[in-house]
């Protein structure tokens, strides 16, 4: 089976991505005129984007102090054992748990990065003991709570 390559991207496909991540729902037309292509071109490349998972989801960013949790901890986590196993075992955990809005497998003093929400510190520390101090192949864990969301998105700072 040939390797997976990733979707060639002109400079129409970029253009459309960098003014369509910050807001999903300006019409294809507005877009256009400020790319330079009819509202029905537009279309059918976002269409061709989300087929080809360069647009990976579309979605709503609601702020977590609204709906009652207003707690977020960043967490590095180091593993006893890192086999491939292991690894995945980890990985597909925290993928299950609700609290963990992101999970990043790093290089350096950790192994993985998280970024937990919860509605109290004591619901972190109810996650901590189910998910990290309860897996006996948690080496440790070192915990930082936020106390201002300066900067949060997932905006990319495409160019052409």
């Amino acid at each position: 089976m040939p390797p997976k390559t990733e979707p060639s991207l002109d400079t129409f496909d970029l253009r459309i991505l960098a003014l369509y991540q910050h807001d999903t729902q300006v019409p294809a037309a507005e877009i256009g005129a400020q790319v330079g292509l009819s509202a029905a071109a537009v279309q059918r490349r976002l269409k061709r984007l989300r087929e080809t998972r360069v647009i990976e989801a579309e979605t709503a960013r609601v702020s977590p102090k609204s709906v009652g949790l207003p707690v977020t901890c960043v967490v590095a986590v180091d593993l006893r054992d890192e086999s491939t196993r292991e690894m995945t075992r980890f990985k597909r955990r925290m993928v299950a748990r609700t609290e963990v809005q992101q999970c990043y497998y790093v290089t350096g003093q950790a192994d993985f990065m998280l970024i937990v929400i919860a509605a109290s510190m004591e619901a972190y520390e109810a996650f901590t003991r189910e998910a990290l101090l309860d897996d006996a192949n948690v080496k440790s864990f070192t915990t930082h709570v936020v106390m201002d969301r300066v900067k949060v998105g997932m905006s990319l700072p495409i160019r052409d």
